[in-house]
């Protein structure tokens, strides 16, 4: 199971919201630093949103989240405000390994599908929900898709995506654990590869998510932000946690 330490960005800085809440916002300084610390501890992928862009589709941070990309020396999944085939192609062509749909599963699945065969394995969905799958959220977690989480992997099976990446926005930010039966469920609804988000704390945590299987599968990743940033956990032990044998 792949380690994916998170640095997310607003109004150029590196920021943490708590359950999506820009109201609940922590402020942690330069993600460019950022990013480079969590590489030289042994992380061998980054996850980078763009919180801005993911609430209103501006690009306002795309040249900062670029150099994040440059100077990463690792591959970095981008995701946030990604609407257009222009915003894929802006962050793919500026060395991003793969981008993060979220919105655009939603409103606009054809361009999710053209993405995705003419990038092969550098098409992420992003499927954040609420009510342990009942509504899936768009627009930087502020609106309700009228989506479910069953419905929208559903839609995306035939799709060639690289991964979806799941999160239950009510752990975001919590360190209150991962949804492990949520995921259990995620696994058995969806051939893609899974990424989990949201919750974890703990070594345990990613013990947990490492050992998850159904019908044979394993989670491909999981995202860690909260407990990094504030050095509950160092990457080091996460990366222990990801690696070990179950």
């Amino acid at each position: 199971m792949e380690l994916l330490p998170a640095v997310d960005i607003r109004q150029g800085g590196a920021v943490r919201l708590t359950q999506g809440d820009f109201d609940q916002q922590v402020d942690y300084g330069d993600p460019v630093a950022l990013v480079r610390r969590y590489v030289q501890a042994g992380a061998r992928w980054v996850h980078v949103v763009d919180l801005d862009a993911a609430r209103a589709g501006s690009a306002a941070n795309r040249p900062l989240v670029l150099a994040v990309v440059q100077a990463a020396g690792v591959p970095v999944q981008v995701g946030g405000g990604i609407r257009r085939a222009a915003d894929a192609a802006a962050l793919l062509d500026g060395g991003a390994a793969r981008v993060v749909l979220g919105t655009a599963a939603v409103a606009d699945p054809e361009l999710v599908a053209d993405l995705a065969r003419r990038h092969p394995g550098r098409i992420v969905v992003g499927v954040d929900h609420r009510d342990g799958g009942a509504e899936v959220a768009v627009s930087g977690w502020e609106r309700s898709s009228g989506v479910t989480l069953e419905a929208l992997l559903a839609q995306l099976e035939p799709v060639p995506l690289a991964a979806v990446v799941v999160t239950a926005i009510e752990r975001d930010g919590m360190l209150g654990g991962p949804d492990i039966e949520g995921l259990r469920r995620t696994l058995g609804a969806t051939r893609h590869p899974v990424i989990a988000s949201g919750g974890v704390r703990s070594a345990q945590d990613l013990t947990a998510l490492r050992d998850l299987t159904v019908g044979g599968r394993r989670l491909a990743g999981a995202i860690v932000g909260k407990a990094l940033v504030e050095g509950v956990l160092t990457v080091e032990e996460a990366l222990q946690a990801c690696t070990a044998s179950g």
